[in-house]
């Protein structure tokens, strides 16, 4: 007799052995376990050799769906197909659309990478991707995604206003597309074809501050910052020094040689060697500092674990809490503008040193796109007048410009 829903819900296993095995007709039977799982099974035939069917698990899989799957089998084995062999190949297919899916290959694509880049770069890929990308296109098999699918993700991204936002996802998506090529998920680049798809971007500087009587107003305000020494250190440093702000909080003391003011690291950016002069203004704020941090890796310790650098909001935190709008006024990636605009127009040095002590590609007559040992003597010079003339601007000194002496 067919069972009912109530038998399959009462049923118990036997520990003697008996009445573990419940028949549904159609040689369809509900497998009682000591473990308390309940099997549904099916016995065939094919080929000439007798054979069992896994149907699923109660109750995950009821009475009525394991009669369902029984009969689609019964189907197969009508049409010549054994419903064992068809179901593992539906499994291997499975299997194989979940591994080229297109957020595991976007995946494998980070991963691969990860030794190269920044771990903040990577960890805000990884953002944009779970936030923007993953949700509608990550369980897709990569092979299946075509252009227009990808151009509704992006054009969700620019509704919001986030037009860079977009754009840089596009170029990650491609890029992503650009491995499964290369490891032979996919044949093709639809992401490609989608350049200028979006409006470009509006391209907004880094705000700054250029006129030396505000800078000056600037500087005095650092000495009432009343947050860790570190960070004051840092804040001191960033207008002097107008590296990059990842290059300063990432700086470690094994880079620096304070006994020949010199500071050598990796350009995050170029993946090339720089050598910043360090004035004497710097050397006596690191010597001070050395004191407290100098037994670690990081010159700029985090403050939560001396094991990671400064945050990355460290600075901006506190051009904030000094009451600077770091939209609109300075921001720590706006001293390298500052000391570009002042250290040209107002000390009247070389833009071919500047741009090398910023550590910007400035090809040479050898075709040598950066030497981080160029002009090394004009640029210890210009780092040494830059960090007296910003002496003199904060305690309110007037300054005449070098341009202006010469007209």
């Amino acid at each position: 007799m067919p069972l009912t829903d109530t038998q399959v819900r009462n049923a118990r296993y036997n520990p003697d052995g008996g009445g573990n095995r419940l028949s549904d007709g159609g040689r369809m039977y509900l497998q009682l376990d000591k473990s308390g799982a309940k099997y549904w099974r099916l016995n065939y035939r094919f080929a000439g050799k007798d054979k069992t069917l896994a149907l699923g698990v109660y109750p995950d899989v009821g009475l009525a769906a394991a009669r369902k799957k029984r009969d689609e089998a019964r189907e197969k084995l009508a049409a010549g197909t054994d419903p064992g062999e068809a179901k593992k190949i539906e499994k291997r297919a499975t299997l194989l659309a979940a591994s080229n899916s297109f957020e595991s290959v976007a995946t494998a694509w980070m991963e691969e990478r990860r030794s190269s880049v920044e771990p903040a770069q990577y960890d805000k890929t990884l953002a944009r991707f779970k936030a923007d990308a993953f949700p509608w296109l990550g369980k897709r098999p990569i092979t299946e995604i075509d252009a227009p699918e990808i151009l509704a993700v992006l054009k969700r991204v620019d509704a919001r206003g986030a037009r860079f936002t977009s754009h840089r996802l596009r170029s990650e998506i491609s890029r992503v597309f650009r491995y499964g090529i290369k490891e032979g998920y996919c044949k093709a680049d639809p992401a490609k074809e989608l350049t200028g798809a979006i409006p470009p971007a509006q391209t907004t500087h880094f705000a700054s501050i250029t006129e030396p009587a505000k800078v000056g107003e600037m500087l005095r305000a650092f000495e009432g910052f009343s947050g860790t020494f570190p960070v004051l250190c840092a804040l001191k440093l960033a207008p002097m020094l107008f590296v990059r702000p990842g290059e300063l909080r990432q700086a470690e003391w094994t880079q620096i040689d304070l006994d020949k003011g010199e500071w050598r690291y990796l350009v995050t950016k170029t993946k090339t060697e720089h050598l910043v002069p360090l004035a004497t203004q710097a050397v006596t704020i690191l010597r001070e500092l050395h004191a407290l941090t100098g037994k670690g890796r990081y010159v700029f310790p985090g403050a939560r674990s001396a094991l990671r650098p400064m945050s990355e909001a460290a600075i901006n935190a506190a051009l904030r809490r000094l009451g600077y709008d770091t939209r609109t006024e300075i921001t720590g990636h706006g001293f390298r503008a500052m000391a570009r605009t002042i250290l040209h127009e107002e000390l009247d040095q070389k833009p071919e040193v500047i741009e090398h002590q910023l550590a910007h590609s400035v090809p040479d007559n050898l075709g040598a796109a950066y030497n981080r040992t160029k002009f090394i003597k004009d640029r210890r010079e210009m780092m040494q007048k830059w960090a007296d003339y910003l002496d003199r601007i904060k305690v309110g000194a007037q300054i005449i410009s070098m341009s202006k002496i010469a007209s």
